[in-house]
């Protein structure tokens, strides 16, 4: 009863961190944004403060926190930089898959824990290439003597310039079948090169850059994992479930900060029937955000990632996404022309809000996997 006791503590402590932090992080948001600058200082402060390790089971020396503790934790850091959030999540879900390994699968201990210490104890900053390979995969990798030597151009690997190693993959094409190689690319390697290529709409400063692999050399025994390209994996299944809800933690957060500064830029003005009706299906669509989010969550502690989990995910992910546009629109629409001032930093959560329409599963994947599942038809090739 101790243990448990001193890691829900321990757990506590980050969440309290999150806000501590979160508000160096706001002051910082506005002139990052405009400068297209990326959030290296917040970086140092994550690692200072012990979130890049948050994920890690405490007992390999990490925070301890569970799913739903990461997902407070990125709503409130969402809420003050979107970008920072965004940027975090995609290192706290490649976190939070290996640790959900450790805890549920015995057998994959000797596997994910040697990343984990790593993690916890050089707070090593993980990049995901998700954004650019998903279920098809992209990248090439050809067959040498030992392994195999990688091509590929990876976008949206946010956090770029601050990561340590890419989750990533190519694609071998040997004997007529193309299969994904998944494995672990060091940023370090001189055949590695970040492109400045990140110039956005929102979320302007998540550094999500190209990045280059030229002629990388991957041993065999540095590939763990194989799969078919194209359709949905075992794998795949486990990392969609617990990397959505972490991901939209951010869109939530920033959803309720923009519905915050729109209240108090309203509460001055006059009172009449039409702001109340604004402010009245700003209020309702940021419930049905929450819900929806809390439904992600729910999912994920089932701790038994299937086609279906991914369905009830996904469909939380699509609510989540067009509630959370819909809050921030209606935002605007309270604030009238204050929110039009970047001073008022609305019109930034206006911005950055927009890129939860883009991870998968986008709108129309999402709507035909749904549909497939309640006609009782085959989701493999869907996604």
């Amino acid at each position: 009863m101790g243990q448990v006791t001193d890691v829900t503590k321990s757990s506590e402590k980050l969440v309290e961190t999150a806000n501590e932090v979160a508000k160096i992080f706001a002051e910082r948001a506005a002139s990052n944004d405009e400068a297209d600058r990326f959030i290296e200082d917040n970086y140092t402060d994550l690692k200072s403060a012990g979130l890049v390790a948050a994920g890690v089971p405490s007992q390999l020396g990490g925070g301890g926190a569970s799913i739903r503790e990461l997902c407070d934790i990125l709503k409130i850091i969402g809420g003050a930089c979107g970008s920072t959030g965004l940027a975090l999540s995609m290192h706290t879900h490649q976190v939070a898959i290996p640790a959900w390994r450790w805890h549920q699968q015995e057998a994959a201990r000797a596997v994910v824990e040697p990343l984990l210490r790593r993690i916890a104890e050089e707070n090593i900053v993980l990049l995901s290439s998700g954004g650019s390979d998903w279920i098809g995969g992209s990248g090439v990798a050809e067959k040498v003597d030992g392994g195999y030597r990688i091509t590929a151009r990876k976008v949206f690997s946010s956090g770029a310039p601050a990561g340590d190693l890419m989750m990533t993959g190519a694609i071998s094409d040997e004997d007529g079948e193309r299969t994904v190689l998944h494995f672990g690319v060091p940023m370090g390697a001189p055949e590695v090169t970040v492109l400045d290529t990140w110039r956005t709409l929102g979320m302007r400063s998540t550094g999500s850059h190209d990045v280059q692999i030229d002629g990388l050399f991957i041993a065999d025994d540095k590939i763990p994992m194989r799969r078919k390209a194209g359709e949905w994996h075992p794998a795949f299944q486990m990392i969609a479930t617990i990397a959505f809800p972490l991901i939209y933690s951010v869109y939530l957060g920033i959803a309720q900060s923009a519905r915050d500064i729109a209240v108090e830029i309203a509460r001055k003005k006059p009172v009449s029937h039409r702001t109340q009706s604004i402010a009245g299906r700003m209020e309702t669509a940021l419930t049905a955000a929450t819900l929806a989010h809390a439904h992600m969550i729910d999912v994920t502690e089932r701790n038994a990632p299937s086609a279906e989990t991914i369905n009830d995910v996904m469909i939380g992910r699509r609510l989540v996404e067009e509630n959370a546009i819909k809050v921030v629109e209606l935002a605007m629409e309270l604030a009238g022309g204050a929110g039009f001032y970047r001073k008022n930093e609305l019109e930034r959560r206006f911005r950055d809000i927009q890129a939860a329409r883009y991870h998968p599963l986008q709108k129309e994947a999402q709507s035909e996997y749904a549909g497939a599942m309640a006609l009782g038809q085959s989701i493999d090739t869907i996604f």
